[in-house]
């Protein structure tokens, strides 16, 4: 169980990242036309898990368009949060962050659970953590990162060395 803190108070995630080194889960989550999508349908590519409570806070919605911008050939950056595939569209279009694939909860926990992010306590209790995981062509978990305050961003340049 991780230990993270949301403006200084302490909340606590179901369990850990996976470890670097390990196959990731694979996953069922929503895309923005409502298909159900999982790790099968990157194959091949390198990914970077952007996993973030909400895309309706400035944090979140700063480390999308960040990784936005980086998008690169080959490359896939999945956002991943509790938000409904429509309230995510919308974000992207407003803030034209076209290069990001954004992916909802909204049919089920187990993503967050199975990565260890589902937060158990405290006003967020129910959606994710903020967290950075990167994996390689085949799922091998390259980086992973547990933003310890939930307020703070992710370490951009270490994701994205990871993903070379």
């Amino acid at each position: 169980m991780a230990k993270i803190t949301l403006h200084g108070n302490p909340i606590s995630t179901n369990g850990d990242l996976p470890a670097v080194g390990s196959i990731a889960a694979d996953f069922k989550l929503t895309d923005k036309d409502l298909n159900d999508v999982s790790l099968a349908d990157f194959k091949g590519r390198k990914k970077l898990l952007n996993i973030v409570p909400s895309l309706d806070t400035p944090v979140c919605a700063t480390s999308t368009k960040r990784f936005n911008n980086e998008a690169a050939d080959g490359k896939v950056m999945l956002i991943i949060s509790a938000d409904l595939p429509f309230a995510m569209s919308r974000f992207c279009g407003a803030e034209n962050t076209d290069k990001v694939v954004t992916l909802s909860m909204m049919r089920s926990k187990n993503f967050a659970k199975d990565y260890g992010v589902l937060i158990q306590d405290g006003p967020l209790a129910g959606i994710t953590a903020r967290a950075v995981v990167v994996l390689d062509e085949n799922n091998k978990v390259l980086y992973t990162e547990m933003v310890p305050e939930i307020a703070q961003e992710p370490d951009y340049d270490k994701a994205l060395a990871a993903l070379g």
